[in-house]
């Protein structure tokens, strides 16, 4: 009954967390591609075969259901792969639906045509490759009008959060914030449109000052994915423990991994 959990490195335990206190029972299989980490800065393609190789990991491990808590293979790769590549019996679903939900106050399946929101301003914080997709501005016009989205590509931040140095990726944080104001003085709300980001949450809330509005993934994901499994339990996989796999180093994965969720967490080789 494991729910599969992929990212391109450590940034998808804070979806993974949430998931897990949402859901204690469910077991969770962790993939995190941190051999080939950051996914930010590669081309579409590339994403795409990184991607569909954990998943079909995952599914071996017993996940018929992969949460893609990577928002850059969300946005480069997922709609390709529903397209033309998933099984019938398998389910990949990525993290822009719960955000995109929140953000315009609508269930995903209302087809509505789009309207006004409460928000018209929104910064959206990325990784090159997710600001390249355009995927988060496309799905948005889907559902509503009037809003002005300004991308910041925030370069360097996933890399010092997977080195573990946290003054870096505190400071590249204030710079893009600062570009970004540059551009979008003041922006009503703003997406941390990346699952590392939410570890670097104050120090973007604290750039940006109190009166905006920061949207994180990581509880909404677990809500939304609380809510699919309501309603599709059959999408629970075979699997019946816990594993957290890595394409990296383990010890070191395991170790920079146990500091950010502070309780000890052990990968395995992939």
């Amino acid at each position: 009954m494991a729910v599969g959990v992929f990212d391109s490195g450590l940034g998808g335990l804070t979806v993974l967390d949430a998931c897990q206190k949402r859901l204690p029972d469910v077991p969770f299989v962790y993939f995190g591609d941190n051999a080939h980490a950051p996914y930010g800065v590669r081309d579409a393609d590339d994403i795409y075969n990184l991607t569909t190789a954990a998943v079909e990991r995952l599914w071996a491990a017993g996940c018929d259901l992969v949460i893609l808590a990577c928002n850059t293979a969300s946005a480069a790769a997922l709609r390709r792969m529903q397209e033309s590549w998933i099984p019938r019996d398998k389910r990949v679903l990525g993290v822009f639906v719960p955000l995109i939900e929140a953000l315009t106050e609508r269930q995903w399946g209302d087809n509505s045509p789009p309207r006004e929101v409460s928000v018209k301003h929104v910064a959206l914080f990325a990784t090159p490759a997710t600001v390249r997709s355009r995927a988060f501005q496309r799905e948005l016009a889907f559902r509503a009008i009037g809003v002005d989205v300004e991308a910041q590509a925030c370069g360097g931040v996933v890399d010092a959060i997977e080195e573990g140095d946290m003054i870096l990726a505190e400071a590249l944080v204030r710079s893009h914030v600062e570009a970004l104001q540059r551009k979008m003085p003041t922006p009503d709300a703003a997406i941390l449109g990346c699952t590392h980001y939410p570890i670097m949450q104050e120090a973007f809330q604290d750039a940006l000052g109190a009166d905006v509005k920061v949207f994180s993934q990581a509880n909404l994901v677990a809500e939304s994915l609380a809510d699919y499994l309501t309603r599709r339990p059959e999408m629970l996989g075979s699997g019946t423990e816990t594993i957290y796999l890595t394409t990296g180093d383990p010890n070191k994965v395991s170790n920079r991994a146990t500091q950010f969720l502070r309780r000890k967490v052990q990968f395995v080789k992939a």
